[in-house]
């Protein structure tokens, strides 16, 4: 009898302007996930990221223009459908997020019929939490604030704890890539809050696991100190309208399996 096939694994990165990261971090991914292919969506970049990133040996989406994370997200999701991957992991161009804790990330996803591996996860959507007793990254004053009252809010609709939000070390399976290409928010602030609480409406299952931060490989942040504050109370206003906006009474993860929201 033939051996059931591997788990197909597509890391999705977004970059923006990130030249001096982006070969960086997909050698680093190759080396740590060789079964995995890599997939760059460019936002726009006016660098030569797109040329960096094919030289390093990934697969590259361009945008046209620079349209934020939630479209790139929707974009790769779109094309892991398309080409029918089983996880696809978010890992950002700036060399923060360590492509070593990837297989830790999928370790628990719940896994397609059929697949090789005898992991154990159960997890439709599994976020790499930076404030879950794992390395030394730390926030202080209104952002750890405005940070801790999402994680709040959002372990009690989860109905498990969640630490990090925010975070945008993911991974997600075959029922959330279903669920991410066609409804993953591409409106600003949309790729990290709304996101999760479009899972938890849609009856998907959402966990974490502890991961380390590390400092960016190059380049500069999108946003000051004080912008990633505001950033974050702006983020709970989008928590509060995800809650409360409409959505389509059956979201369809499954041809065969609808799954009514919540």
């Amino acid at each position: 009898m033939p051996e059931p096939p591997s788990l197909r694994l597509l890391v999705v990165t977004p970059a923006w302007n990130e030249e001096e990261c982006i070969a960086g971090t997909i050698r680093e991914i190759q080396a740590a996930v060789p079964q995995a292919d890599v997939l760059v969506v460019d936002d726009g970049s006016a660098d030569r990221t797109v040329d960096r990133a094919r030289a390093a040996g990934a697969a590259v989406l361009v945008l046209p223009f620079n349209l934020g994370v939630g479209a790139a997200m929707r974009a790769g999701f779109k094309f892991a459908l398309h080409h029918h991957y089983d996880a696809v992991i978010q890992v950002d161009a700036d060399g923060q997020h360590d492509p070593s804790e990837i297989m830790d990330l999928v370790g628990q996803l719940s896994r397609p019929v059929g697949s090789d591996d005898d992991a154990t996860g159960t997890a439709d959507v599994v976020v790499g939490a930076r404030f879950a007793d794992e390395g030394g990254y730390r926030v202080t004053g209104p952002r750890r604030w405005a940070m801790t009252l999402l994680a709040k809010v959002l372990t009690r609709m989860a109905r498990t704890r969640l630490t990090d939000t925010t975070s945008g070390f993911r991974a997600a399976n075959r029922r959330a890539i279903s669920l991410y290409a066609r409804h993953y928010p591409a409106e600003f602030l949309g790729d990290t809050i709304e996101s999760l609480v479009i899972a938890i409406r849609a009856g998907l299952t959402v966990t974490q696991v502890p991961v380390h931060m590390r400092p960016r490989a190059g380049g500069k942040p999108s946003k000051s100190p004080t912008g990633a504050a505001v950033y974050l109370f702006r983020a709970a206003l989008i928590l509060l309208l995800a809650r409360i906006r409409r959505w389509p009474t059956m979201v369809m993860l499954d041809p065969d399996h609808p799954v009514p929201v919540r």
